[in-house]
């Protein structure tokens, strides 16, 4: 599906889930007052089209003669609205066959059913918001901790937005002092030292690569935080997974294998997300069920940010190999059967009885640093985002390599311009109506 460069039709739409107590009814376009008009009446009379923008009107919808339900009107006229456009919302009680209703009858009078993600589509097309605050529209309804809606939050009050305009400016400086040295080119004239180029570069890219960098942390928080617990047979792991949950989530008993699949479930330590996975113990078996089961595991790990080694008597050597990013917690579990010297940086518990299982859980919290997130800084959590700036850190190499080694300022400059494009993808500035197309289709309809 694509949309249209520009939308000069009324749409309709839900803007609030169905079951609720309370709906929102939502209608824009050049026709949304007219054609609410044609349905509503306020209490004191006044129709829509004489009331001033960002007021609210209490009355009734209906269809000639037939009352469907009492409503509160808010209207907004262009450009003082969130589309640019002029925008009317119907609160409504909240059942399903009134929301139809009152979509049925905007529908009669002119206006058309909307697309996902169409009113925030348009409010991009308007430039109320950047093509990155548009995507955090559908994290702020999709964020589901603390962390996550931070995340979004700054991303959607534009301070993302702010962190690659002042990156782009940098570019933008840089690509005209070259593009300056073309238009005297016979005369072989510089306007810039070449060594203060470079210099300018390696600290654009330093910026950059903090912002890749970043992805990992802001990944990991927007969709919950990997955490494996790995260990031999019946050392616990399950048992470990029940006691965090406070359920019976995971098979556990006396024989080996019993687990031969990743059981995953999700737990919000101190606002963040994390996805706990219990995994198929790891030894070396025959057994064909077992070992896929195995497979699974070492999978789970690539993909975790937190491995917990689980144990049952102490043990110098990994049980399995860690990568470099990979924060691992070692536990020795079964501590109800006797005091037991642990090494040191070990945690003590007992999944059995709960004994030092809150001692871990806030280990596992600490091992993910969301400083950075909670107080707003520009944290990046968006693969296509990161995809774009490590695209554009590319060719920012390929930029600089081109001034060390004295190329043409015209073979300088292509670079530069793919590093703006990049950072422009991001934003909006530069886009195509297939890529806005893959991104609103993926919103609520009525957002």
């Amino acid at each position: 599906m694509k949309f249209p460069i520009l939308a000069n039709d009324t749409i309709v739409a839900p803007a609030t889930p169905s079951g609720g107590a309370i709906a929102v009814v939502r209608i824009e376009g050049p026709r949304a007052i007219e054609i609410a008009d044609a349905f509503f009446t306020a209490d004191k009379g006044t129709p829509l089209a004489e009331m001033k923008g960002y007021t609210l009107s209490h009355g009734v919808v209906g269809d000639r003669d037939r009352r469907i339900d009492d409503v509160v009107v808010a209207l907004f006229r262009s450009p003082a609205s969130y589309t640019g456009g002029d925008m009317v919302e119907i609160s409504c009680h909240g059942s399903a066959y009134i929301v139809s209703e009152i979509v049925r009858l905007a529908i009669d009078n002119g206006a058309r059913s909307a697309t996902p993600g169409e009113f925030t589509k348009r409010a991009f097309l308007a430039g109320k918001i950047d093509l990155s605050q548009a995507e955090a529209v559908a994290d702020v309804i999709a964020a589901d901790s603390k962390a996550s809606l931070s995340l979004a939050d700054t991303q959607l009050r534009g301070g993302y937005s702010a962190s690659l305009a002042s990156l782009r400016g940098e570019l933008l400086r840089l690509a005209a002092l070259l593009e300056l040295e073309l238009d005297f080119s016979e005369e072989d004239v510089e306007f810039a030292n070449r060594g203060e180029l470079i210099e300018l570069l390696e600290r654009i890219d330093g910026e950059m690569a903090h912002l890749t960098h970043s992805f990992a942390t802001g990944n990991a928080i927007k969709k919950g935080v990997g955490v494996a617990i790995v260990g031999k047979p019946n050392v616990g792991k399950s048992t470990l997974l029940n006691r965090i949950l406070g359920e019976d989530r995971a098979m556990v008993s006396e024989l080996a294998g019993t687990t031969r699949d990743t059981v995953e479930e999700c737990i919000t330590i101190d606002g963040v997300l994390f996805r706990l996975i219990d995994t198929a113990g790891l030894h070396n078996t025959d057994d064909r069920l077992e070992n896929m089961g195995i497979e699974r595991t070492l999978k789970a790990l690539q993909s975790a940010q937190v491995v917990v080694e689980l144990f049952d008597s102490p043990s110098s050597e990994d049980i399995v190999e860690i990568g470099n990013e990979q924060r691992v917690i070692r536990v020795m579990n079964k501590c109800d059967r006797g005091e037991r010297d642990l090494p040191e940086g070990w945690i003590g518990i007992s999944a059995k009885y709960g004994d030092g299982v809150e001692h871990l859980l806030q280990t596992i919290r600490g091992s993910v640093d969301t400083e950075a997130v909670m107080s707003g800084e520009t944290v990046v959590s968006n693969s296509r985002h990161y995809a774009a700036l490590c695209e554009g850190r590319e060719a920012l190499s390929r930029a600089r390599e081109g001034l060390e080694m004295s190329l043409s300022s015209e073979l300088v400059s292509m670079d530069v311009r793919v590093v703006l494009d990049s950072i422009g993808t991001i934003t909006g500035e530069v886009t195509s109506s297939d890529i806005l197309a893959e991104i609103f289709s993926k919103f609520c309809i009525g957002k």
